[in-house]
């Protein structure tokens, strides 16, 4: 097969074989062969060409390495330290973090205190032994004291090594550059460098894939070395890759000859053999691989790279000079995104750690620097580019405010656009759809909004309702540990703020009387699981609210609920459900589902429910005539998969049952959450994702569930009302009595009254309709009522019983 046809034919799921890419060594024509890296770059990364905004830290630039084309290292200089001290560090690293940095990225020379008697003596003074020592604690200082994630190349590593950096550096890296031995001989760019032996560096690497270090690496061309061993150099750190999948972006670097070096009248490698050797890079690993080329080294070039097939440019920093490249100044960043949208491509900042390993910390990232890591990342791995979070009165993100109803994208300008079109016709999405759907920014995200919002309009109309409902939290004792909890009190919660309490039934009776009287038509109960709580509590309950008002309709009791109240009792749910539903119970909410996906549960909440009993709870009551609504809790430790899989799993129900009749998204509120206090969770999801997560479940779920609700306790006024734009037709109840947020942090208040209702919804363009639970009118003399009551005050717990035994 010729080479052109080679290039024309090959799959995205083909990786060239030494062979194959040696055969390429000598196109004349390059253009098909960039061509095909640029297919497979899209395939994976799409539109999107990402960068680190960093700040570059040059702990010392002694090193007992000579390269021939190096000016970053030097011997000793009179009146230069051989170490940046503790506070210089930290003056650099400060200025990084107030210009908006996120990575500081170490550089430095190779063990100096091997070759010279300065670095010795300051590091004594230092309280060091070793140069990687001291890394190790400025890198430590500059996590705790700044926020900023360090990246660290440290040279060649022993096993020790690694367990010392790991809980202070968010990612490690090595340049392999080549793995010609024949550069180490004399007369080669690297004789007399004896960190720069193939084989030492190929060891580094792989050991920093055994202690699962995220991991840069990469060659650098123009230094002697053919295109053969350029291509070795790339298998050889694929096959790394292939052991321990720790290799995170591959750096094609061009030499550049400096003045002052022995290399300095080498020329430097042509434009096309620098393309050339992207193009190959790419086409030698998966399409999933992150490959890079400094923009400051080929500044004139940045569209020909990014055709060649990169998708990343690497750390550019607004504050410090590259060190290594002293000539070759940042481009500006202004300048780089215009450069880059003028390649077709969108400019987007990520974190020293790439984004498929921060949406996995566990398996990558130390404990020591997740808490640092979860609170700069949304769920798909990207920084979070606004300090939004749910339940804050926080002011929206003007950004992605303006997105909502931007202009919309043309027809086929968009990769989303085939996804949207399945979902206007009723399609069925698939995960991968779904999942692409949350990945949506910019054009995207109004595109999917838009598609959203004109679903809503023709299935609901220009209508949005609303329902006047108490809440009434009978208990917040619970023996659960769920993760995220700030509301449940006791000696087996995770989190003792507040007073325990147990109302009586007296109070329970006379909350519902009052709603009554207030015009309510719905009654929302669901409390802690109490340890002295069975099922006969439940039925008990519903006696109380069938007893007080004969006529309030009793929407309560989780799936974890039911499922509790059927163990405890030794019957089936099936059997416990018909005995509530003739007790009084008229619906279920849909709550306790969280994340329907057992490895989220699995940390999230470990002693409730699973998916699957939370989906048979469900499927029983549906079976048995009862209506439900269903919730997803998101924004803390899951990713855009499990909340895809959510929704299928949600969807699959409807489809079997017809029993849901609303989606409610609820955002993770963080603020007394014990699973963010511990370090262990994101601060809830980011703005972009908390409207996306509206308009995709109206993609996703069309045409089954018909109605979706935003959370006003959640979003506040504001962020319902963008809702109301990306496929929302339901603003939840009124409430009354709202403790569960409140309790998490949040501060939007615990009742919403009709008045203020109608005129969020009238000033967002929308006809406001009081309905009940089930989506029909509320009755007029409800509805008069409800808008003559008084706003409520705050609540307090007057008449309750304190179950002081079960919470001291």
């Amino acid at each position: 097969m010729s080479q052109k046809a080679l290039l024309g034919t090959l799959r995205l799921d083909h990786r060239l074989s030494r062979e194959e890419a040696v055969g390429l060594a000598g196109l004349a024509d390059i253009t098909p062969l960039l061509d095909a890296a640029a297919r497979r770059r899209d395939a994976a990364h799409g539109a999107i060409v990402s960068y680190s905004r960093k700040v570059f830290i040059p702990l010392t630039q002694l090193c007992r390495d000579v390269c021939h084309y190096c000016t970053f290292a030097h011997p000793p200089r009179k009146g230069e330290k051989a170490f940046l001290t503790r506070e210089e560090v930290l003056a650099i690293a400060e200025a990084g973090r107030k210009a908006g940095c996120k990575e500081a990225l170490f550089t430095l020379g190779d063990k100096p205190e091997l070759r010279y008697r300065i670095a010795r003596d300051e590091l004594r003074a230092l309280g060091h032994e070793t140069t990687l020592s001291y890394l190790a604690e400025v890198a430590d200082l500059v996590l705790r004291e700044t926020g900023l994630l360090p990246h660290v190349n440290p040279g060649l590593l022993t096993d020790e090594d690694f367990r010392a950096l790991r809980p202070v550096s968010i990612s490690q890296g090595i340049m392999l550059e080549s793995i010609s031995e024949r550069l180490c001989a004399r007369g080669g760019a690297h004789h007399g460098s004896p960190d720069k032996v193939p084989s030492a560096r190929l060891n580094t690497i792989r050991r920093a894939g055994e202690h699962a270090v995220p991991f840069t690496s990469g060659i650098l061309i123009g230094i002697g070395e053919t295109r053969e061993e350029r291509i070795d150099s790339l298998l050889a750190l694929r096959e790394l890759n292939d052991a321990h999948g720790h290799i995170q972006e591959i750096i094609v670097q061009n030499f550049r000859p400096k003045p002052g070096t022995r290399m300095a009248n080498v020329a430097a490698p042509s434009i096309d053999d620098h393309l050339w050797t992207i193009a190959i890079a790419r086409l030698i690993f998966d399409p999933e691989m992150n490959i890079q080329a400094p923009p400051n080294l080929s500044p004139d070039a940045l569209k020909q790279l990014v055709d060649a097939g990169i998708n990343d440019w690497g750390g550019v920093s607004p504050v410090t000079p590259d060190h290594v490249n002293p000539e070759a100044p940042w481009p500006h960043l202004k300048e780089l995104a215009a450069a880059t949208k003028a390649a077709g491509k969108d400019l987007t900042e990520r974190l020293a750690v790439y984004p498929a390993y921060a949406r996995h910390p566990l398996r990558w990232i130390d404990e020591k620097a997740r808490t640092p890591l979860y609170d700069l990342v949304d769920a798909d791995g990207w920084p979070r580019t606004d300090r939004w979070c749910p339940g804050r009165a926080d002011p929206l993100p003007a950004s992605d405010v303006d997105l909502v109803k931007g202009h919309s994208p043309a027809p086929g300008t968009t990769q989303v656009r085939p996804i949207l079109e399945n979902a206007l016709g009723g399609k069925l999405l698939t995960e991968l759809d779904i999942v692409r759907l949350f990945r949506a920014r910019g054009d995207e995200f109004t595109a999917v909004c838009r598609a959203a919002d004109e679903l809503r309009r023709s299935v609901n109309g220009d209508v949005v309702s609303y329902v006047v409902t108490r809440n009434i939290n009978y208990t917040n004792i619970c023996y659960f540990k769920c993760q995220f909890c700030a509301f449940s009190k006791g000696k087996l919660s995770e989190n003792l703020r507040g007073k325990p309490y147990d109302i009586s039934m007296d109070e329970v009776a006379r909350r519902v009387r009052e709603a009554w009287d207030r015009g309510a038509s719905e009654v929302c109960m669901q409390g802690g699981i109490h340890p002295s709580y069975t099922g006969q509590k439940y039925l008990e309950i519903c006696a109380a609210v069938k007893a007080a008002v004969p006529d309030m309709h009793l929407h309560a009791f989780s799936p974890l609920e039911v499922w509790q109240g059927a163990r405890t009792l030794g019957i089936s749910v099936e059997e416990f459900l018909a005995d509530l539903k003739s007790a009084g119970l008229k619906t279920l909410p849909g709550t306790a589902a969280e994340i329907l996906d057992d490895e989220v549960r699995a940390l999230l909440c470990a002693d409730k429910i699973n998916t699957d009993e939370w989906l048979e709870v469900m499927r029983t009551a549906h079976g048995l005539g009862f209506r439900s609504t269903a919730t997803i809790m998101f924004g803390h430790i899951d990713r855009y998969e499990h909340w895809a899989r959510h929704l299928i799993r949600v969807r699959n129900l409807q489809m079997e049952t017809g029993g849901f009749t609303e989606f409610v998204p609820l955002p993770f509120v963080h603020m007394e959450a014990p699973i963010y206090l511990k370090g262990r969770s994101r601060p809830g999801p980011t703005f972009r994702e908390s409207i996306l997560m509206h308009a995709v479940s109206r993609l996703a779920l069309h045409p089954h569930i018909t109605n979706i609700q935003a959370s006003w306790v959640k979003l506040g006024p504001d962020g319902v009302r963008r809702c109301l734009d990306a496929g929302v037709n339901d603003l939840g109840g009124t409430l009354m009595d709202e403790s569960i947020s409140r309790s998490a942090g949040a501060s939007h208040g615990q009742e919403m009254t009709p008045q203020r209702m109608e005129e969020i919804i009238r000033s967002s363009g929308r006809l406001p309709r009081q309905r009940n639970t089930l989506y029909g009118n509320a009755c007029a003399e409800l509805r008069e009522r409800s808008f003559a009551a008084v706003p409520k005050p705050q609540p307090g717990n007057l008449a309750v019983t304190l179950q002081s035994a079960s919470a001291d």
